[in-house]
């Protein structure tokens, strides 16, 4: 394989700012080799990306998901890579997550007009366009306002879990999401794992479940935290995976797609366990990176 690999970047399918054709076009410009497509409980971003993948040869792209659960104290996002997208039952379980992240948003703009931020669910819908609607659009209606300077002092202030304006929604627990991810063909991988409260716990929890990966190499992780979560990857048998949880909302804030300075056999050995676990991948994948 050769180019950059990224394995967590959203499209504006879900709460991302590009499309998934201008996103697969960047990360070739970026000089990536291997992208997975991880649109928060959706996946009506990735034929467009895949269709876009064919002008870039070099550009392999991984199709996967992002489900959000919850476990005590803390949500729970788990990645699931190579999942059958036309799997039903995966489907119906995305759409009714999605119904809950709108509830959620009217919830929120609800909250933050009860604060005196002067936004609408009509705005924020008009942000996120047929994209599953999100806080990062809220944040984007907020700072259009000029109530906040950036993405982070949204969060930080107002929409973060614990913050005035934060609603919680309906969600899967960590293990449902494993378990449904692992009946729709794909290889579950846990996101950012550092912010999990008890994380062993849930990761001693999942192992046993069918959970495959951690992800280690994240976004703007230390070296020392990346040391700590490789060591609990090894200790469970887990692969480790990573990416730049890019967005492109608040691009002066956020690290670069491609810039999650991911080692090259994360891929090959999400590959490499797909393969040992029987999974289906894509054509352009058969045949390794």
């Amino acid at each position: 394989m050769t180019g950059k690999v990224d394995l967590h970047v959203h499209t504006l399918a879900s709460d991302g700012k590009y499309s998934p054709a201008d996103l697969v076009a960047l990360a070739s410009r970026k000089g990536l080799g291997l992208l997975g497509i991880t649109d928060h409980d959706t996946v009506s971003g990735l034929p467009a990306a895949i269709e876009a993948a064919q002008a870039f040869p070099d550009l392999k792209i991984v199709p996967g998901v992002e489900i959000s659960t919850h476990a005590p104290g803390s949500e729970v996002h788990v990645l699931g890579y190579f999942i059958d997208t036309a799997n039903r039952e995966l489907l119906e379980q995305l759409a009714a997550l999605g119904d809950s992240r709108h509830d959620r948003a009217k919830a929120m703009v609800d909250k933050l007009r009860e604060l005196g931020l002067d936004i609408t669910l009509e705005r924020v819908q008009e942000i996120a366009g047929d994209g599953s609607i999100g806080r990062p659009h809220i944040a984007e209606a907020l700072m259009e306002k000029g109530y906040v300077s950036s993405f982070q002092e949204v969060f930080t202030k107002y929409i973060g879990q614990g913050g005035p304006a934060y609603v919680d929604r309906i969600k899967l627990t960590p293990q449902q999401a494993v378990e449904l991810i692992v009946r729709s063909g794909g290889l579950p991988v846990l996101a950012h794992p550092s912010y999990i409260n008890d994380l062993e716990t849930v990761v001693a929890g999942l192992a046993g479940k069918g959970l495959a990966g951690l992800e280690v190499h994240y976004k703007d992780y230390t070296d020392q935290t990346r040391i700590d979560m490789s060591v609990l990857a090894s200790k469970y048998k887990l692969i480790a995976t990573g990416g730049s949880d890019f967005h492109g909302i608040d691009e002066s804030m956020e690290v670069m797609l491609g810039g999650a300075r991911v080692p090259r056999e994360c891929g090959e050995n999400l590959i490499r366990v797909a393969l040992e676990r029987g999974i289906k991948l894509p054509s352009w994948l058969e045949a390794g990176i």
